[in-house]
């Protein structure tokens, strides 16, 4: 599995963000690559590691604690047609809510890792 960090790209009002994701067949595969990035005990301690793949077709997701990031990670999945391949959007809470800003660094996230793999 290789899985791809890209650390500490976003910062506002005290929340930090960073995104990743690898290439995934199965569910299992994107557990394996959640698990992966979890044995970073600070990305264990993050507040949120919300994650989406479509894989054979199949569109999963999981947004944990994060409600409806996990659905526009999904969407932007779809529109550059990346299949089979898990993106997690980590987001370490800072103690002040972003309100619909949380949805626009999900965006940013996701858009910068789309471009870090060369979509």
């Amino acid at each position: 599995m290789t899985l791809r960090v890209f650390d500490k790209i976003i910062s506002d009002r005290g929340s930090r963000y960073a995104v990743s994701g690898g290439p995934a067949r199965s569910r299992d595969e994107a557990g394996e690559l959640l698990a992966e990035l979890r044995r970073n005990r600070r990305f264990a301690k993050a507040t949120h590691n919300t994650w989406a793949a479509i894989l054979s077709g199949e569109a999963v997701r999981d947004d944990d604690g994060e409600a409806g990031a996990s659905q526009i990670i999904l969407q932007m999945l779809e529109r550059a047609d990346l299949t089979d391949h898990v993106v997690i959007v980590t987001r370490w809470y800072g103690g002040k809510h972003l309100g619909g800003d949380r949805f626009r660094h999900v965006v940013a996230a996701v858009r910068h890792y789309l471009a870090g793999i060369g979509r």
